[in-house]
């Protein structure tokens, strides 16, 4: 059974506190495990959340800020302490080059699982197993990208249109393999028992001014990550940071068209997080909010 799916590791920004750990975020999509920005403490919360450094098949970091990469050091060591043989691809921006190599090799270790840096510019990357994997530039104070990862569209086959057909059982498989088959001397093709099935898509935002960038990212996403640092009371501080308040987040997930937006990434000064669900809804009524809380586990939503 697939299993698709969020696992908020951890929920702070800068600084962590009691209840919040630095950000980080695990992306279950079927076979594939992403790691997305892995701030300090990541090791650890994998272990309550129940994720092993076996299932992580590539990592994404958005910026070089330590809250979402002073994590990796442990995780990449972790990965040869648990005898990962296979290639682990680390993707981030051009930019953090010099930083993302320190981290990798910030200790002494035996190195087991082979490393794959993988410098990015904004646009299309390498898929990560059957997903497209593509990057667009935010908004921050040093360089930053955000990540969107897709689904290929596929098919559903009809199953009272495949049953007149004379399409069963094996030939199902058979039918989705070829497109097409040959059943009593007639040949069906996929396309006359089946409707298209859009692929699901995960956006992933962080450390960002509302831009461009964010909203390519967010358009029409199944699910989209995002932070929702301040509060508006703070929006002129937001702005210099270059960060997103609550309603700005939710602004974005309503005109990208978003179908769930998890908010997460929130300032130490907010100790109790109804503030931001309440001005979410305010700025977004109807819109599916989350607001993540630590190792919570957040499922996509259902195919439209």
């Amino acid at each position: 059974m697939s299993v698709r799916e969020l696992v908020v590791l951890g929920t702070a920004s800068q600084v962590p506190t009691r209840t919040r750990a630095h950000h980080g975020a695990f992306l279950r999509f079927d076979d594939q495990g992403l790691l997305l920005d892995p701030g300090e403490g990541t090791q650890r919360q994998m272990t309550f959340a129940g994720v092993t450094a076996s299932q992580i098949t590539g990592i994404y970091l958005t910026h070089a800020h330590g809250d979402h990469c002073l994590g990796l050091p442990g995780v990449v060591q972790r990965c040869s302490l648990d005898g990962v043989t296979r290639t682990l691809p680390v993707h981030f921006p051009t930019a953090a080059t010099p930083f993302v190599e320190r981290l990798a090799q910030a200790t002494a270790f035996e190195p087991v699982t082979p490393l794959e840096l993988r410098p990015t510019d904004p646009g299309p990357t390498p898929s990560q197993g059957p997903l497209r994997v593509r990057s667009a530039a935010l908004s921050h104070v040093i360089p930053t990208i955000g990540w969107r990862f897709t689904e290929p569209d596929g098919r559903r086959l009809l199953p009272k249109l495949a049953a007149s057909a004379g399409v069963h059982g094996a030939d199902r498989a058979r039918l989705f393999a070829d497109g097409h088959i040959r059943i009593a001397g007639r040949t069906i093709h996929l396309e006359e028992v089946s409707e298209p099935r859009p692929g699901k898509s995960v956006a992933f935002v962080m450390d960002t001014r509302a831009c461009d960038g964010a909203t390519d990212l967010a358009a029409d996403a199944d699910l989209l990550i995002i932070e929702a640092t301040f509060l508006e009371s703070e929006r002129a501080l937001a702005d210099e940071a270059g960060h997103l308040t609550a309603a700005g987040a939710a602004r974005i997930g309503r005109q990208a068209g978003a179908r769930r937006v998890v908010l997460t990434h929130f300032s130490q000064r907010y100790p109790d997080l109804t503030g931001h669900l309440e001005e979410a809804r305010r700025a977004a009524p109807g819109l599916d909010l989350v607001v993540a809380r630590d190792l919570d586990r957040i499922p996509l939503p259902e195919r439209r």
